[in-house]
């Protein structure tokens, strides 16, 4: 995994826009890509060379327009977002949001993974360590955040925060 902050996205984008069509994940020369970067930031690897890499891996993100015979409805998925995004404080019921779009929970799951690429449990995750990490980043408080975001205790907060951040940080 590789964690660019938005800020270093934005910089190096300048006005330009990142937008996808389609999950990220079929893309070979991304996935490639990523990989070369995370294995330089991780063996060490000049800094000069990294932000080479770095502009190479946006420039591809960038252009990144990928078709796929999974497509979904855009309006369920985003729709499924929005309600995980507003119960950040919660523990996520699956079964809960099948039911909110008439699926099972399977069914939910695989077509939320097919435009995503990532299951919904992931995405959820993300969210809330994502935004814990802004929490505590701009309010200094860790316990906090914590009890802000669900989380049992500093422990699982910062468990699932390695997980998703392992790899790279800018």
């Amino acid at each position: 995994m590789l964690y660019i902050k938005p800020a270093r996205m934005a910089e190096i984008l300048g006005k330009q826009e990142l937008r996808f069509t389609a999950p990220i994940v079929y893309d070979r020369e991304l996935a490639q890509s990523i990989c070369n970067l995370s294995h330089a930031v991780q063996s060490g690897a000049d800094e000069s060379l990294g932000s080479e890499m770095l502009i190479q891996l946006v420039s591809l993100l960038s252009h990144t327009e990928i078709q796929t015979a999974q497509r979904i409805d855009n309006a369920f998925v985003a729709k499924a977002k929005e309600m995980m995004y507003f119960s950040l404080d919660h523990v996520l019921n699956l079964g809960d949001l099948a039911r909110e779009f008439n699926r099972s929970k399977y069914q939910f799951i695989r077509e939320f993974k097919a435009h995503t690429g990532t299951s919904p449990y992931q995405f959820f995750l993300n969210c809330k360590v994502e935004h814990a990490g802004q929490f505590i980043e701009k309010n200094k408080e860790i316990y906090a955040a914590v009890a802000e975001f669900g989380f049992t205790d500093l422990t699982h907060l910062n468990r699932h925060f390695k997980s998703v951040f392992r790899n790279y940080s800018l």
